[in-house]
């Protein structure tokens, strides 16, 4: 992490993000999780009779990404799962509600299908959270927060060059994320 000290700059948590990108991207690629999410866009483009959309999948995991990646995403889901606090993710489905809308009028109906990886994954890490609460800390909160801002770039990148990193498979990081703390 980059902070800007009194004297200049410094930085902080730099092996922790090397090896949670390293053994996350590896779990991640034995996994094959982006290959599943592919499948699962596959299974949906089928069942809503949209096989002639060429950009359904590539629309819905994209979107899938962009709202389920990020630091909203992962400390809206712990926040509501430690201190049942959902005003993060409130506020974070307003602007996803947006963007999904946004990324529908350019990319097509694959967007709105979104909601079924979003709802999975921060339920997912509300209920990781709201079991493990004892043994989570503040500092593993904002690793946790610095690893998702580094994947919302990812999927950045992704969107600005096209497809060149597999960012669903880089989700086992988060994990690895909150692990470092001890």
């Amino acid at each position: 992490m980059l902070q800007v000290t009194k004297t200049g700059l410094s930085s902080k948590g730099s092996m922790m993000l090397i090896f949670c990108l390293t053994i996350g991207a590896m779990v991640g690629e034995w996994l094959d999780i982006e290959k599943r999410l592919v499948q699962f866009g596959t299974f949906l483009k089928q069942k809503s009779h949209s096989e002639n959309d060429s950009q359904f999948l590539e629309a819905f995991v994209t979107s899938s990404l962009t709202v389920c990646i990020g630091a909203m995403a992962v400390v809206g889901a712990f926040e509501d799962g430690l201190h049942h606090n959902y005003a993060i993710l409130f506020a974070k489905a307003i602007l996803d509600f947006i963007i999904i809308l946004i990324m529908a009028s350019s990319m097509g109906k694959g967007s709105l299908f979104s909601f079924i990886p979003v709802g999975i994954f921060q339920g997912s890490l509300t209920l990781l959270a709201h079991y493990l609460a004892p043994l989570i800390s503040n500092q593993g909160l904002s690793q946790l927060s610095f690893i998702g801002s580094i994947l919302i770039f990812c999927v950045g990148v992704n969107l600005f060059f096209g497809p060149k990193i597999k960012v669903a498979n880089l989700l086992p990081s988060l994990i690895l994320a909150l692990l470092w703390q001890w």
